[in-house]
């Protein structure tokens, strides 16, 4: 996913840090939940939805997943997709960013990366060769509320897979040059992905200010100085602390059926020890600021103004409640595609931007946003594109949305949903983001169900309370004033 500084970059700060680099479906949320979408099939669904309409014949179901737990507490699911003989294997585990000790900020990522590091039955990085050496795919990531590790493999090799992961759950070794030499990826990472890009340093900023007081205001990958501080007896003690099986998910999708994995789970996974101790997850609500602050970086890797303004999400939209559908309605209808309500107004006929929308933030059990973002054309100021969003928003909430624009909003939005079962490793990612949020499989198989429940008063009505001006942070990039300069100012 290209993210040049100078184009439209600000919308990239909506996304954690690893999932934007490892994920590649779920992008759309419905509140916090998942949405069934894969990117670049918007077209084929608006066909698809052309064909007839899919709000006639609504989807009981996308996945029917199956799921059964081990005696150790470790929860399986299986998605069975036989097209081709290929499995996605996934262990989710219930902890992320979000559990970092005070002070001690990057700590879930930097063991994200240890857990390649080796145990007593396999080398440092032997891992990682071994399902090369087999044409597999495999990565992993940390977001806010958990950290996972994948492997695409040909079905075949699925019990080495599960094997292999079973084996680290508990059994990771780690030496202090290991840990002093990984401390050091960790702390180049953070300048090549966050300090050399002005977007990722706004979003920093933007984040701390609008999230104040809870920890989505510290950055997953975590503060340079507490990168700096991490040691050994951190790591250790926090794999102890977290890493079990009854504090995991391992979802299978692909071509498997519960009764093949069953056996397989119960050989491998079985024998792993349980903890005895989880601790409570603690998620604090942002402090409100009750405020508008404004944040503008200016950067000579800037070559073009871009503006983003985003908004803490109503309570009532975080979950599972009604609102929170009509929220992912009403984003659909004011950004998604070309004949979107955003776009259309202002690339198409007012010729203010070169790009716009709207979109809700993600990967946060008790808090989110909703962000409007764009960038100017040649010749228009961030204060123009600001002025012609706000006219938009009076717009929508002085006229509402119309009862065909839902209509098609849902209609896209099942489309996409039809599409997602066609993936391999999108249905296991979709199910472990939900249940590492503390959703159930039952939400996401009732998605379809609950889009179609969406009326057009449910839309306008959350239209009424998402745009509260008296809890948004706003974020301007812009070109240095003069050649080499570079300022950050901040003004509430």
């Amino acid at each position: 996913m290209a993210n040049p500084v100078s184009g439209p970059p600000i919308p990239m700060r909506l996304l954690s840090l690893r999932p934007v680099l490892c994920v590649s479906l779920a992008l759309a949320t419905v509140g916090t939940v998942p949405a069934l979408s894969t990117p670049g099939l918007a077209a084929d669904a608006h066909t698809a939805a052309l064909a007839g309409s899919l709000l006639d014949n609504v989807p009981d179901s996308i996945f029917e997943p199956e799921t059964f737990t081990l005696d150790n507490g470790l929860q399986v699911v299986v998605i069975t997709n036989d097209r081709a003989p290929v499995v996605t294997h996934m262990v989710w585990y219930k902890v992320g960013s979000a559990d970092d000790p005070r002070g001690r900020s990057g700590l879930a990522h930097f063991l994200e990366h240890l857990m390649f590091k080796g145990t007593d039955k396999i080398e440092p990085g032997e891992f990682s060769q071994i399902i090369s050496s087999l044409g597999g795919q495999e990565n992993a990531f940390t977001s806010f509320e958990y950290t996972a590790f994948y492997q695409t493999v040909a079905k075949e090799h699925l019990p080495l897979m599960m094997e292999l992961e079973a084996d680290r759950m508990t059994g990771l070794t780690l030496s202090p040059d290991i840990v002093t030499s990984e401390r050091s990826v960790i702390a180049e990472e953070r300048r090549q992905v966050i300090e050399s890009r002005p977007y990722r340093r706004l979003g920093e900023a933007m984040d701390a200010l609008l999230y104040a007081g809870s920890p989505y205001a510290v950055p997953i990958i975590g503060w340079s100085e507490d990168i700096d501080n991490l040691g050994q007896s951190d790591v250790e003690n926090f794999y102890r602390r977290w890493y079990a099986p009854n504090n995991a998910v391992l979802i299978v999708s692909g071509d498997i059926t519960l009764d093949e994995l069953r056996p397989l789970a119960e050989k491998y996974y079985g024998p792993v020890k349980p903890s005895e101790d989880i601790p409570e997850r603690i998620r604090p609500m942002p402090h409100p600021i009750k405020a508008t602050g404004e944040i503008t970086l200016r950067d000579p890797q800037v070559d073009r103004p871009s503006y983003v303004r985003s908004f803490l999400a109503p309570e009532n939209t975080l979950r599972t409640e009604p609102e929170a559908y009509a929220l992912s309605v009403l984003t659909n209808i004011m950004s998604s595609g070309s004949t979107s309500r955003l776009y259309e107004a202002l690339v198409v006929k007012e010729r203010i931007a070169n790009s716009v929308g709207m979109a809700q933030g993600s990967g946060r059990i008790s808090a989110s946003e909703i962000s409007l973002y764009g960038d100017p054309v040649e010749g228009k100021s961030v204060d123009d594109l600001s002025t012609a969003l706000d006219a938009e928003i009076k717009r929508l909430l002085d006229g509402g949305v119309t009862d065909d624009e839902v209509a098609a909003a849902k209609e896209r939005l099942l489309a996409q949903a039809i599409y997602a079962r066609d993936s391999v490793s999108g249905p296991a990612n979709i199910f472990g983001r939900s249940l590492m949020e503390d959703y159930t499989l039952e939400d996401v198989e009732a998605w379809p169900q609950r889009i179609a429940a969406v009326t057009t008063e449910m839309v306008n009505a959350v239209a009424r309370d998402v745009f509260d001006e008296e809890e948004v942070v706003t974020g301007i990039l812009m070109p240095p004033k003069a050649e080499n300069a570079q300022e950050a100012e901040l003004s509430q």
